[in-house]
């Protein structure tokens, strides 16, 4: 599978959150946007690493390797989490995370993504997020 950058989004500053992932142009549902190569990590480099555990805000489970956490290049580590998110991520092929929308998303509207994994997962988060906007 190749993978080339999409057209389809940029990364700009938010009100509340730092950064997020915008879409340029409206994306209708259904629509892959972007699929993002994955870098996968001894989990311990990054949750119990002696220097900090900045990566742990970036990185996905990555349940087909054990001990192991995945950090998705491309855009894929910077969308921001909702629990009424607007695209949704998964596995495909061997180690890629693709990113899809779950509705219409408008040109100029923030993709977000709810980091449970699930459209529709309402667990608490086990770290803060910035309040939606």
């Amino acid at each position: 599978m190749s993978l080339t950058p999409s057209s389809m989004i940029e990364v700009k500053r938010t009100r509340n959150k730092g950064r997020g992932v915008f879409a340029t142009v409206l994306i209708p549902a259904n629509t892959v946007f972007e699929r993002a190569p994955l870098l996968i990590i001894p989990a311990k480099e990054v949750l119990e690493c002696e220097h900090g555990e900045f990566l742990y805000h970036y990185v996905f489970e990555y349940p087909t390797a054990k001990n192991k956490v995945a950090l998705a290049l491309g855009f894929g580590s910077l969308y921001n989490h909702s629990y009424q998110p607007n695209a949704y991520y998964e596995d495909v092929g061997r180690q890629i995370k693709e990113y899809r929308a779950l509705r219409d998303i408008q040109k100029g509207e923030e993709i977000t993504i709810n980091y449970n994994g699930t459209d529709g997962g309402n667990d608490p988060l086990c770290f803060e997020v910035a309040a939606e906007s």
